[in-house]
Protein backbone atom coordinates (compact mmCIF):
# COMPACT_ATOMS: atom_id res chain seq x y z
CA UNK A 1 0.00 0.00 0.00
CA UNK A 2 1.19 3.31 -1.04
CA UNK A 3 2.63 5.45 1.94
CA UNK A 4 0.39 8.14 1.51
CA UNK A 5 -2.54 5.90 2.07
CA UNK A 6 -0.95 4.76 4.96
CA UNK A 7 0.18 8.37 7.08
CA UNK A 8 -2.23 11.74 6.61
CA UNK A 9 -0.03 14.56 5.58
CA UNK A 10 0.27 15.62 8.86
CA UNK A 11 2.10 12.58 10.19
CA UNK A 12 4.06 12.41 6.96
CA UNK A 13 5.15 16.36 7.78
CA UNK A 14 6.60 14.92 11.39
CA UNK A 15 8.20 11.71 10.20
CA UNK A 16 10.49 10.64 7.89
CA UNK A 17 9.46 7.77 4.96
CA UNK A 18 10.75 6.81 1.99
CA UNK A 19 14.53 7.52 1.03
CA UNK A 20 15.09 10.21 3.77
CA UNK A 21 14.77 8.00 6.88
CA UNK A 22 18.19 7.11 6.04
CA UNK A 23 19.31 10.30 7.33
CA UNK A 24 19.90 10.28 10.88
CA UNK A 25 21.14 13.67 11.70
CA UNK A 26 22.83 16.19 9.47
CA UNK A 27 25.16 18.98 10.27
CA UNK A 28 26.69 22.35 8.44
CA UNK A 29 30.02 22.07 10.11
CA UNK A 30 31.46 18.37 10.86
CA UNK A 31 33.08 19.88 14.31
CA UNK A 32 29.42 20.21 14.75
CA UNK A 33 28.58 16.94 15.41
CA UNK A 34 29.18 15.78 19.17
CA UNK A 35 32.19 13.56 19.72
CA UNK A 36 30.39 11.35 21.68
CA UNK A 37 28.85 10.44 18.15
CA UNK A 38 32.11 9.46 16.86
CA UNK A 39 32.94 7.49 20.03
CA UNK A 40 29.24 5.41 20.43
CA UNK A 41 29.36 4.14 16.75
CA UNK A 42 33.34 3.33 16.52
CA UNK A 43 32.84 1.37 20.03
CA UNK A 44 29.40 -0.33 19.05
CA UNK A 45 30.62 -1.41 15.68
CA UNK A 46 31.03 -5.30 16.38
CA UNK A 47 31.48 -6.35 12.12
CA UNK A 48 33.00 -3.23 10.08
CA UNK A 49 34.47 -0.13 10.67
CA UNK A 50 36.15 1.76 7.58
CA UNK A 51 37.94 4.95 7.66
CA UNK A 52 37.82 6.50 4.24
CA UNK A 53 38.67 9.96 5.12
CA UNK A 54 41.96 11.43 3.02
CA UNK A 55 43.71 11.49 6.81
CA UNK A 56 41.76 10.34 9.07
CA UNK A 57 43.72 12.43 11.21
CA UNK A 58 40.60 13.64 13.84
CA UNK A 59 40.31 10.21 15.39
CA UNK A 60 43.21 9.73 17.24
CA UNK A 61 42.76 12.89 18.88
CA UNK A 62 38.63 13.05 19.10
CA UNK A 63 38.41 9.26 20.15
CA UNK A 64 39.16 8.18 23.63
CA UNK A 65 41.99 5.32 23.80
CA UNK A 66 41.12 4.87 19.87
CA UNK A 67 44.47 3.15 19.17
CA UNK A 68 43.52 0.59 21.95
CA UNK A 69 39.68 0.26 21.10
CA UNK A 70 40.59 -0.62 17.04
CA UNK A 71 42.89 -2.90 18.45
CA UNK A 72 40.45 -4.89 20.61
CA UNK A 73 37.48 -4.82 18.10
CA UNK A 74 39.91 -6.09 15.33
CA UNK A 75 40.87 -9.13 17.88
CA UNK A 76 37.54 -9.39 18.17
CA UNK A 77 36.83 -10.48 15.02
CA UNK A 78 35.37 -6.75 13.44
CA UNK A 79 37.03 -5.83 9.74
CA UNK A 80 38.47 -2.75 10.46
CA UNK A 81 39.79 -0.77 7.47
CA UNK A 82 42.09 2.81 7.26
CA UNK A 83 41.95 4.00 3.58
CA UNK A 84 43.75 7.35 3.31
CA UNK A 85 46.17 9.34 0.64
CA UNK A 86 49.32 9.56 -0.60
CA UNK A 87 51.10 12.15 1.78
CA UNK A 88 53.68 12.36 -1.21
CA UNK A 89 50.90 12.45 -3.76
CA UNK A 90 50.56 15.30 -6.22
CA UNK A 91 46.65 16.02 -5.35
CA UNK A 92 47.91 15.99 -1.61
CA UNK A 93 50.08 18.58 -2.65
CA UNK A 94 47.96 21.20 -4.53
CA UNK A 95 45.16 20.60 -1.29
CA UNK A 96 47.63 21.77 1.12
CA UNK A 97 48.05 25.04 -1.45
CA UNK A 98 44.61 25.60 -0.89
CA UNK A 99 43.99 24.30 2.60
CA UNK A 100 47.14 27.08 3.25
CA UNK A 101 46.82 25.57 7.32
CA UNK A 102 49.93 24.70 9.42
CA UNK A 103 49.45 21.62 10.16
CA UNK A 104 49.30 20.15 6.54
CA UNK A 105 47.80 17.09 4.83
CA UNK A 106 50.69 15.20 4.32
CA UNK A 107 51.60 15.82 8.03
CA UNK A 108 48.12 14.59 9.12
CA UNK A 109 48.06 11.47 7.09
CA UNK A 110 51.90 10.66 8.53
CA UNK A 111 50.27 11.17 11.45
CA UNK A 112 47.78 8.17 11.18
CA UNK A 113 50.14 6.47 9.50
CA UNK A 114 52.83 6.50 12.42
CA UNK A 115 49.90 5.59 15.02
CA UNK A 116 49.03 2.36 12.68
CA UNK A 117 52.69 1.60 12.50
CA UNK A 118 53.16 1.31 16.43
CA UNK A 119 50.09 -0.96 16.43
CA UNK A 120 51.80 -3.30 14.15
CA UNK A 121 50.38 -6.22 12.53
CA UNK A 122 46.75 -6.91 14.13
CA UNK A 123 44.70 -9.33 12.05
CA UNK A 124 42.01 -8.09 11.28
CA UNK A 125 43.44 -4.64 10.59
CA UNK A 126 43.48 -3.12 7.35
CA UNK A 127 45.73 0.16 5.99
CA UNK A 128 45.23 1.24 2.02
CA UNK A 129 46.68 4.40 0.20
CA UNK A 130 44.40 6.06 -2.84
CA UNK A 131 45.04 4.99 -6.36
CA UNK A 132 46.39 8.29 -8.23
CA UNK A 133 43.29 8.23 -10.35
CA UNK A 134 41.31 8.74 -7.46
CA UNK A 135 42.61 10.79 -5.08
CA UNK A 136 41.02 13.61 -6.33
CA UNK A 137 37.67 11.86 -5.49
CA UNK A 138 38.79 10.43 -2.22
CA UNK A 139 40.09 13.69 -0.90
CA UNK A 140 36.37 15.63 -1.83
CA UNK A 141 34.46 13.18 -0.23
CA UNK A 142 35.15 11.51 3.54
CA UNK A 143 32.85 7.87 4.38
CA UNK A 144 33.41 6.96 7.86
CA UNK A 145 31.85 3.48 8.09
CA UNK A 146 30.91 1.24 10.94
CA UNK A 147 28.19 -1.37 10.35
CA UNK A 148 25.31 0.20 9.14
CA UNK A 149 25.35 3.58 10.37
CA UNK A 150 27.90 6.43 8.69
CA UNK A 151 29.02 9.61 9.05
CA UNK A 152 30.00 11.21 5.44
CA UNK A 153 31.82 14.24 4.85
CA UNK A 154 31.62 16.09 1.75
CA UNK A 155 34.57 18.58 1.31
CA UNK A 156 33.56 21.73 0.10
CA UNK A 157 35.99 24.23 -1.60
CA UNK A 158 38.94 25.54 0.14
CA UNK A 159 37.45 24.58 3.40
CA UNK A 160 39.10 21.82 6.37
CA UNK A 161 36.74 18.45 7.27
CA UNK A 162 35.86 20.11 10.17
CA UNK A 163 34.62 23.16 8.72
CA UNK A 164 32.71 20.86 6.12
CA UNK A 165 28.97 19.87 6.68
CA UNK A 166 28.46 16.10 7.55
CA UNK A 167 25.53 13.77 7.02
CA UNK A 168 24.74 10.98 9.64
CA UNK A 169 23.38 7.81 7.95
CA UNK A 170 21.63 4.53 8.88
CA UNK A 171 21.00 1.99 6.18
CA UNK A 172 17.28 0.92 5.90
CA UNK A 173 17.26 -0.59 2.70
CA UNK A 174 19.13 -1.65 -0.79
CA UNK A 175 19.70 1.13 -2.70
CA UNK A 176 19.79 4.52 -0.54
CA UNK A 177 21.87 7.17 0.67
CA UNK A 178 23.89 5.04 2.62
CA UNK A 179 24.31 2.25 -0.06
CA UNK A 180 25.61 4.97 -2.38
CA UNK A 181 28.30 6.75 -0.38
CA UNK A 182 29.31 2.82 1.02
CA UNK A 183 29.82 1.85 -2.52
CA UNK A 184 31.93 5.13 -3.17
CA UNK A 185 34.03 3.76 -0.80
CA UNK A 186 34.29 0.60 -0.96
CA UNK A 187 35.11 1.44 -5.15
CA UNK A 188 38.53 3.35 -3.83
CA UNK A 189 39.19 0.87 -1.70
CA UNK A 190 39.56 -1.71 -4.60
CA UNK A 191 41.96 0.18 -6.29
CA UNK A 192 44.21 1.13 -3.61
CA UNK A 193 47.47 -0.15 -2.70
CA UNK A 194 47.97 -2.38 0.09
CA UNK A 195 50.27 -0.72 2.90
CA UNK A 196 52.18 -3.18 5.47
CA UNK A 197 52.82 -1.76 9.06
CA UNK A 198 56.29 -0.18 9.05
CA UNK A 199 58.56 -1.98 11.74
CA UNK A 200 59.06 0.00 14.85
CA UNK A 201 62.82 -0.28 16.71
Amino acid sequence: MDEEMLWPKAVQDRMKTGSDRELVHSYPYRSACPSTIWTELVESASTEIFLAGYTNYFFWTQVPHFADTIRRKAESGCRVRFLVGDPDGEVTRQREEIEDVALSVSTRIRITLEHLDRLGHVEGLETRISAPLDAVNHVGLSVFRFDDAALVTPHLARLVGHDSPLLHLRRHGNGGMFDRFAEHGDELWERASARVPEART
